[in-house]
C-alpha cells in the first residue's frame, strides 16, 4: 500500500517557463511525484498548503555566487550556512559557487574540493564551477577530475592581473579541454590592458576614488573582451557563457554569435537592470563597488530591452558578501578596495520588478531567467521546472505584493544592500526546498545542513536527457 504523500501544495497556478496550469503539486521524498488538475479533489497528504490565488514557480537557481571567497587580502564575510539561508529567504533553492584558487599555490582541483567541504554546512543544494588562472601540464588531468566530481564548468577572468586573470593562451587551452570534457567555459570579460591604462590615467589625475569607478572601466573594455573571447570560442568550438554582462553591445555580440551557430550565453545581474551610474555620486557610493560598474541610464534601459527580447539567458546575483567596514577601508582608491555586492536574497524581487515593468515580459519569462535557464544551461539535473520526477523546490508568491528593502533586516551576513529603501514586488511567501517547507508566515525553519552537492551533467548529455515539457505536466 502506497504511503500518504508528505506534502501537497494545492490550488495554485503553477507557472513554468513553458506555460502554466492550475494544479495540486504532490510531493514525496523530496520529489514531485504528481501534478493533479485543480478541478480534481485535493489529494490527501501529511501537510497541505493552500496556494489558491497565488503563483507557484520552480525554486530559483542562482548560477553565480561567491561564498567564503578569498581574493587578495579580502575574504567575504559569509559561509555556506549564512548564504544558503539568505538564498532560501529569497526563493533560491540551488546556488552554484566557484572554486577559485585563493593564491598561486592552490590548484584548481584543490580549490573546488575545499569549497565542496565547506558546502557541507549548506541549507540548500549546491553545485560548483571550477576556475583556472594559469596553465600547466597538470591542468587537463585536474579538469578530468573535476568532471568526474560533477563540476562541468570552468571560469576564467580576462582582467585582474596578478590575482585571478588568465592569459589568452590559458583561456584557449582550457576551452579545448572543456570541449573534450563536454563542459562549459565561463568568462568574466573585461579587456585588461584598456582597464589598466584607463585606471592609471585616472590615478595620475587624482581621480581614483570610488566616485570615479564607472569612468575607469568603460563599456568598450567589456565589449572588446567579449568579441575576442567569442573568436577563441569559435576557433575551438567551445560553448561559452559570459557572466554579468552590463552593456547591450556585449549582449548583441553574443546574439550575433548564436545566430552564426555558436553556443554562447549571456548572463546579467539585478543591479545592472535597475541601478545606473548616478549611484557613484550618491552619499554612499561604496555600496555600489562592483566590476563591471553600473552604467548610464540609457545603457540600463537598453539592457532591459535586450532582456525583454529574450537575448539574455539568465539573471544571477554575483553574490559577494563584503560589509561596509571592508568597503570603506580604501574608498579613496578603487584599486585597493574589494568589489562585489550582496544579492542572493534580493535576486528574485529585483529581477521580477524590473521585468514586469515591460509589457513584453511574462511570469513565464521570469521563470526562464530565474530558474529554468540557469538549470538547463548549467546542466543541473532535477532543477528548473515543476514537473513529475523533478526536485520539490517550489516558491509560492503573490506577484502584486510589494515590500521595501531594509538592508539591515536581510540575512546575507552583511550590513547593507545596494537596494536599501527600494520598493519591490515579487517576494516569496512560502519556500519549499527538497520537499521541506523552509520559509512561511514570515519565518525561517532551519532544516540544518541538509543541502546536497549536485553533480552536474555534461552539456551534450544533459540536452539528450528527459526534460520537462507541457506534455509531462
Amino acid at each position: 500500500m502506497s504511503r500518504t504523500p508528505e506534502l501537497v501544495v494545492a490550488n495554485g497556478t503553477v507557472v513554468n517557463s513553458f506555460g502554466r496550469q492550475n494544479a495540486h503539486i504532490v510531493v514525496q521524498d523530496g520529489t514531485i511525484v504528481r501534478l493533479v488538475p485543480a478541478s480534481e479533489p485535493v489529494p490527501e497528504a501529511e501537510r497541505t498548503i493552500d496556494a489558491a490565488g497565488r503563483l507557484v514557480i520552480p525554486g530559483g537557481v542562482d548560477g553565480h555566487c561567491h561564498v567564503a571567497q578569498v581574493t587578495g587580502r579580502f575574504r567575504t564575510l559569509d559561509d555556506y550556512k549564512t548564504t544558503s539561508t539568505a538564498a532560501l529567504w529569497g526563493g533560491t533553492t540551488t546556488i552554484i559557487d566557484f572554486g577559485i584558487p585563493r593564491d598561486a599555490q592552490e590548484t584548481p582541483l584543490a580549490a573546488v574540493l575545499h569549497k565542496k567541504e565547506l558546502a557541507q554546512e549548506s541549507r540548500c543544494d549546491v553545485a560548483l564551477h571550477g576556475s583556472v588562472v594559469s596553465w600547466d601540464e597538470t591542468v587537463p588531468w585536474q579538469l578530468e577530475q573535476l568532471a568526474a566530481e560533477g563540476v562541468r564548468s570552468v571560469k576564467m577572468y580576462t582582467t585582474n592581473r596578478g590575482t585571478t586573470m588568465a592569459d589568452g593562451d590559458t583561456i584557449l587551452k582550457v576551452m579545448r579541454e572543456m570541449v573534450r570534457l563536454d563542459g562549459l567555459t565561463y568568462i568574466h570579460a573585461e579587456h585588461d590592458p584598456i582597464i589598466a591604462d584607463c585606471t592609471a590615467q585616472h590615478a595620475d589625475d587624482g581621480r581614483i576614488g570610488i566616485e570615479h569607478l564607472h569612468r575607469t572601466r568603460p563599456e568598450l573594455a567589456e565589449e572588446i573582451s567579449v568579441k575576442e573571447t567569442l573568436a577563441m570560442a569559435e576557433y575551438t568550438g567551445a560553448p561559452v557563457y559570459f557572466v554579468h554582462q552590463s552593456t547591450p553591445g556585449a549582449v548583441d555580440l553574443v546574439a550575433e554569435a548564436r545566430s552564426a551557430g555558436q553556443e554562447a550565453y549571456s548572463e546579467t545581474c539585478p543591479h545592472y537592470l535597475t541601478l545606473d551610474d548616478t549611484v557613484y555620486g550618491s552619499a554612499f557610493p561604496e555600496w555600489y563597488a562592483c566590476c563591471p560598474p553600473m552604467r548610464s541610464a540609457e545603457t540600463v534601459a537598453a539592457l532591459k530591452e535586450r532582456l525583454a527580447a529574450g537575448a539574455i539567458h539568465t539573471v544571477s546575483s554575483d553574490h559577494s558578501c563584503y560589509d561596509l567596514s571592508q568597503k570603506r577601508e580604501r574608498t579613496d582608491d578603487i584599486r585597493a578596495m574589494p568589489h562585489g555586492l550582496p544579492g542572493v536574497e534580493t535576486r528574485m524581487p529585483v529581477t521580477f520588478t524590473a521585468m514586469m515593468e515591460s509589457a513584453r515580459n511574462t511570469v513565464e519569462d521570469f521563470v526562464e531567467v530565474f530558474s529554468a535557464g540557469p538549470a538547463r544551461i548549467n546542466a543541473v539535473p532535477g532543477k528548473g521546472a515543476i514537473a513529475e520526477g523533478f526536485d520539490a523546490d517550489l516558491v509560492i508568491f503573490d506577484p502584486a505584493e510589494d515590500r521595501t528593502v531594509d538592508g539591515g533586516s536581510l540575512h546575507m551576513g552583511t550590513d547593507f544592500s545596494p537596494f536599501d529603501g527600494v520598493r519591490l514586488t515579487g517576494w516569496p511567501a512560502v519556500v519549499v526546498a527538497a520537499g521541506r517547507v523552509v520559509v512561511d508566515a514570515g519565518a525561517f525553519h532551519d532544516p540544518g545542513p541538509v543541502g546536497r552537492f549536485v553533480a552536474r551533467n555534461g552539456l551534450r548529455e544533459h540536452t539528450t536527457a528527459p526534460a520537462a515539457t507541457p506534455a509531462t505536466v
